[in-house]
């Protein structure tokens, strides 16, 4: 049976590289911790509530899953932006890996904008 101290150490996020070949070479793209997923899903709602918000939603989830071989985050939140102009088939790619990674569908995110 696991205990606190083992469940709170566990190397619970894995992370895989992906080659960008546009940006010249590979990027490691991370599962986001329960915390950033709630930030990330709640983002993703307008203020009304019920509207998704789309705006740099490629660049906002990138921004929370790129890191280096250690896991670090590579970007914060001011870099959402900049990130955002980069090519969109480098984005789309590190989104869909990230999305892949994080159980991130469709689906998943249209139910925590009806929740």
């Amino acid at each position: 049976m696991l205990d606190k101290k083992s469940i709170l150490n566990s190397d619970d996020l894995p992370k895989v590289e992906v080659q960008c070949e546009l940006w010249g070479g590979s990027v490691w793209i991370r599962t986001m911790s329960g915390s950033e997923r709630d930030d990330f899903e709640q983002s993703c709602v307008a203020k009304k509530g019920k509207e998704m918000n789309l705006k740099n939603i490629r660049a906002r989830l990138c921004v929370l899953c790129i890191c280096n071989q250690e896991g670090q985050r590579l970007f914060d939140a001011r870099d959402i932006e900049a990130l955002g102009k980069k090519s969109s088939k480098m984005l789309d790619l590190c989104f869909s890996k990230a999305q892949e990674l994080n159980g991130l569908t469709e689906s998943s995110v249209e139910s925590a904008v009806g929740n």
